[in-house]
């Protein structure tokens, strides 16, 4: 136990170091190339970040353990949503770039149905997973050309607006693709470690692989996108910290659980529970995005903080379920009666209120 406790120390440190060097590699190479930074935390920070979830789920998987590989999926695109922009929020209100509510959550929120849909009949398939990474594959193709369409003026007064004065040319791409290489191979690194301390301590006190899945491998695999978008937070850089948790979450979908289901050779299972509850979960997550991102395109601190309340509600719901709690239904009926309704009635609020009031004629 020692041991594992200490590799989720080491871990985390790494994480964050990595985390630092990616998005300060990123972040030049957006101002460099004539790139912008929202696109590159949509496709290469949010991709990069989601590589250990790629790994393993597909070792999971390829092992035989398809409901770590599932839930480490699910788990992960929660986590970010409610965890990563929460505490995002609260370290500083995160500007919602207009591309991200008129585009790429939307998307998001495609995916998450389109995948609720393929997983009706318990099961995804072969195909499932073809269609999921054909998916993956034009949707980065098209951010590559709507990045293109942008001229190099444009990139550089937001870089400027956002970031402050433009990065010195003699840095020059090849240091600033090392930077990002390093970080990235850090936060693979760290994530390993941090993992491998997680599962042996879930082991340790009897906890079920799906269980796992959803929460500590989903939380180990998610914290290079939560070191991520902490540190781009912090550096001012919002675009790439709501552009990786978005972007993660198409990706982790369309790539990861497409990849998954094509190399398993039997597909990926659903269980009832992931498709009864789980499931509906992650898609609710992703539409709660749109009230909350398109009020005065800002994430207040008070909504981060309705994030991860919302987060640890459900974790300890994953528990009382996982040990057959007999509070477990008194605990979903206070969700169901009070605190969601509560929710639901203050965001109409706030959204009614952001709307703009018809001017009074004389």
């Amino acid at each position: 136990m020692i041991v594992a406790i200490l590799l989720l120390i080491a871990g985390g440190g790494l994480l964050v170091v990595g985390a630092e060097a990616l998005v300060r590699g990123a972040s030049r190479l957006a101002a460099m190339f004539g790139i912008s930074p929202l696109i590159i935390g949509l496709t290469i920070v949010a991709y990069g970040t989601s590589a250990p979830e790629m790994a393993v789920s597909i070792q999971s998987s390829l092992a035989g353990q398809g409901d770590i590989a599932l839930g480490n999926v699910i788990g992960s695109n929660i986590f970010n949503v409610l965890v990563i922009l929460g505490l995002s929020a609260l370290a500083a209100p995160l500007i919602v770039a207009q591309q991200l509510i008129r585009l790429d959550v939307p998307i998001m929120i495609g995916v998450s149905i389109l995948l609720f849909f393929f997983s009706l009949d318990g099961q995804l398939q072969f195909s499932d997973g073809a269609i999921l990474l054909i998916g993956g594959i034009l949707y980065t193709v098209f951010l590559i050309y709507l990045s293109r369409k942008e001229t190099n003026v444009e990139v550089q007064a937001e870089y400027e607006q956002e970031y402050g004065a433009k990065p010195p040319a003699k840095l020059g791409w090849l240091v600033n693709l090392g930077l990002m290489g390093l970080g990235l191979a850090t936060l693979l690194w760290g994530s390993r470690l941090f993992i491998s301390g997680a599962v042996d301590i879930a082991r340790a006190i009897g906890v079920s692989q799906l269980v796992i899945g959803l929460t500590i491998v989903a939380a180990g695999t998610s914290l290079p996108e939560l070191a991520t978008s902490l540190v781009a937070t912090l550096r001012g850089e919002r675009d790439i910290a709501v552009g990786n948790v978005i972007g993660s979450n198409i990706f982790n979908i369309l790539v990861v659980l497409g990849v998954t289901s094509m190399v398993s050779g039997v597909g990926v299972a659903i269980p009832q529970a992931v498709l009864n509850f789980d499931l509906p979960v992650m898609v609710a997550v992703a539409v709660a995005c749109v009230p909350i991102f398109a009020t005065g395109n800002i994430i207040a601190r008070w909504e981060g903080v309705v994030f991860i309340g919302y987060y640890v509600a459900y974790t300890i719901y994953l528990l009382l379920r996982a040990a057959e709690h007999d509070q477990l239904h008194l605990f979903s009926q206070i969700m169901l009666v009070f605190v969601i309704p509560i929710t639901v009635i203050t965001i109409l609020t706030v959204v009614i209120r952001s709307l703009p009031r018809p001017r009074s004629s004389r």
